[in-house]
């Protein structure tokens, strides 16, 4: 099977958990990807080739049974970057599926923010309209629709996890790492922070599960075939600092709120410091506009029932285990 977007966080965890049980993989990189999360795999063979030009994809795929698309992009300075990475990738990827004699199924990594937040006290299911908030959610939903519109060609099956944390994991951990440290939880606003959240080895384990279950897009259907995935609990932000604070020995924590208007003004700043750090900040407008919404979380009854998955890792089991993973880097 071939693995897209490999050398990243999720990537080089799931490479890993499907080589540790037997699978033939192939790790799709570019020519300029940083390798060194997929270091000591034996048993792996790489394939370079570009989702943006599309070069070498159809060497790539010779010989590829199943296809996990986990390449995308989670930040970016300009929305085009979100539709090029996102929606163009994810089209010439769909193309190039669909021009083998027996195409191959494509498991699609999207995200909830595809589907948008929730309301406090209602987590989503997938019989709920779809209504993302950002630009970074809208092209996640646009490359979902890039695949449904190959139902006719090609099996797919579409996963939307929330936060997902873990070993690798360089977005959830380092934000939340400083005030659980410090002894402080900051929100956006007054009232109740929910989410939903996953463990990287679960997320593995249920990408895992769809390569061979659950039921692919239709053009008809056009809420079947997608599935929230999480550790089945709904967290307000101040269970996710003091859980992360107890892992770090820590056993108060006290909420500060901060104003709205406050997190959007240090997202736009954040946004213009970003060009001269010479990568997208990970703390921008469109992030802030999610960060900013009262709930993210899900239901995962579909994906219990129809792809047989149980997630292994609560929060404090599966913070404990991170931690391990950050000591052990800086050891």
């Amino acid at each position: 099977m071939l693995v897209t977007g490999a050398s990243g966080f999720i990537g080089s965890n799931l490479v890993r958990h499907l080589v540790r049980r037997g699978h033939q993989v192939t790790a799709m990189v570019r020519s300029t990807s940083n390798l060194a999360a997929l270091a000591g795999i034996t048993d792996l063979r790489f394939a370079v080739a570009d989702l943006e030009s599309g070069d070498s994809l159809a060497a790539a795929l010779d010989g590829v049974g199943t296809v996990i698309h986990l390449a995308g992009v989670p930040n970016a300075r300009q929305t085009g970057d979100y539709w090029r990475g996102n929606v163009d990738a994810t089209r010439r990827l769909c193309q190039a599926i669909a021009a083998r004699a027996k195409a191959p199924r494509i498991v699609l990594c999207s995200s909830l923010a595809a589907a948008g937040p929730s309301r406090p006290g209602c987590p989503r299911d997938e019989s709920d309209a779809v209504r993302p908030v950002s630009q970074y959610g809208r092209s996640k939903l646009a490359a979902e629709q890039v695949v449904r519109g190959y139902a006719d060609r090609i099996q797919a099956v579409v996963l939307r996890p929330p936060m997902v944390y873990g070993p690798g994991d360089r977005v959830v951990m380092p934000t939340f790492l400083p005030m659980a440290r410090r002894g402080v939880c900051v929100k956006a606003g007054l009232g109740r922070r929910e989410y939903s959240i996953i463990h990287v080895f679960d997320l593995c384990a249920a990408l895992l599960a769809a390569i061979d279950q659950g039921t692919t897009l239709s053009r008809d259907d056009m809420r079947g075939g997608a599935y929230f995935v999480s550790d089945g609990h709904t967290y307000a932000i101040e269970d996710l600092c003091a859980a992360l604070s107890r892992a770090v020995g820590r056993s108060r924590v006290r909420t500060i709120p901060v104003p709205r208007t406050v997190v959007r003004a240090g997202g736009l700043l954040a946004q213009l410091i970003a060009p001269a750090s010479g990568s997208p900040s990970i703390v921008n407008p469109d992030k802030v506009r999610e960060f900013c919404q009262s709930a993210w979380t899900c239901r995962t009854t579909r994906a219990r029932d129809e792809l047989a998955f149980t997630p292994r890792y609560d929060l404090a089991d599966g913070l404990a285990q991170a931690m391990t993973w950050y000591r052990d880097q800086k050891a």
